[in-house]
């Protein structure tokens, strides 16, 4: 298998996406563990970014055997190494369930709730989500909660129980897969279309659609300073997360104003870029906060 086709098995930009959050909030975790005195273990650090990338990689590869034959469909997927040819199903089901017991092992080793965690990511991603893509738009609303797992199982690494923090970085991660999600489901509605995929809140491209992203996207600015409100970070974290969300919020607004998908592709960057600025923000501040 070339790396090609391993990228594309894998979606190697989304993996370490998700890779990147949650070793951001073990840190976080990890300074905020009065058991280990914020001592920050960079062997289990090591081991959550690895296990935390086999996860993730072993759900997207059970996402892409489910869809082989909708992948063929589309413009963006059918070079896909399964649809491609390159890859049988069984090739890419062992492979799967190599990372996936591999990585969960690894995450387990780290505590047992981090390793249940993964399990139901895994479990909720590849055969929740992923069917209910061409039934209902609600499919968006369930895979964001898998895609907001990573934070939580990063930060449960590393502090070694669900606190209130942990469910803040969850909920700011849990809000912002709504804008992020109906963006691409806006740029790329044409093609999810010839697949039988229902992502966009009412099934097209209207205005009801770019309102309801909109208003979930208004939500993330008051979440997005629940860190400062609760005191877990200062204003710098809050300054920032207020300037980026109302940046994002512009994009939104622009895009419920407009309509069009060159909107929706800026909605779709800002997003990329919205995540890794305040998380690392909120580490930073939170680091200066612990000592």
């Amino acid at each position: 298998m070339s790396w090609s086709d391993f990228s594309k098995l894998v979606k190697l930009r989304l993996t370490f996406l998700v890779t990147f959050s949650a070793s951001i909030t073990f840190l976080i975790g990890s300074l905020g563990n009065v058991k280990t005195h914020g001592v920050i273990n960079w062997k289990h650090w090591a081991m959550l970014i690895v296990g935390g990338f086999l996860v993730t990689s072993a759900a997207n590869c059970f996402n892409e055997i489910i869809e082989k034959d909708l992948d063929k469909l589309m413009r963006r997927t059918k070079d896909r190494p399964i649809p491609a040819g390159r890859m049988t199903t069984g090739q890419a089901l062992v492979f799967g369930l190599l990372m996936a017991m591999a990585g969960t092992y690894l995450l387990g080793k780290l505590n047992l709730a981090t390793g249940l965690l993964s399990v139901f990511s895994i479990l909720l991603y590849a055969f929740a989500y992923t069917p209910l893509k061409r039934i209902s738009p609600i499919a968006v609303f369930v895979g964001a909660i898998p895609g907001a797992l990573p934070p939580l199982i990063g930060y449960v690494a590393g502090h070694g129980s669900i606190d209130s923090i942990a469910l803040i970085v969850f909920g700011i991660q849990f809000c912002w897969q709504f804008p992020h999600f109906w963006a691409i489901a806006w740029v790329l509605d044409d093609d999810y279309k010839l697949a039988g995929f229902r992502l966009l809140p009412t099934g097209k491209r209207d205005f009801i659609s770019a309102l309801i992203t909109f208003v979930l996207t208004l939500i993330l600015l008051p979440v997005s300073l629940l860190p400062t409100y609760y005191g877990y970070g200062g204003y710098y974290v809050g300054g920032v997360s207020l300037v980026c969300s109302l940046l994002f919020l512009y994009q939104a607004f622009n895009l419920l104003r407009t309509r069009e998908i060159k909107a929706a592709k800026q909605l779709m960057y800002g997003s990329f870029l919205y995540l890794p600025i305040v998380q690392l923000m909120f580490l930073f501040d939170f680091i200066g906060k612990v000592k």
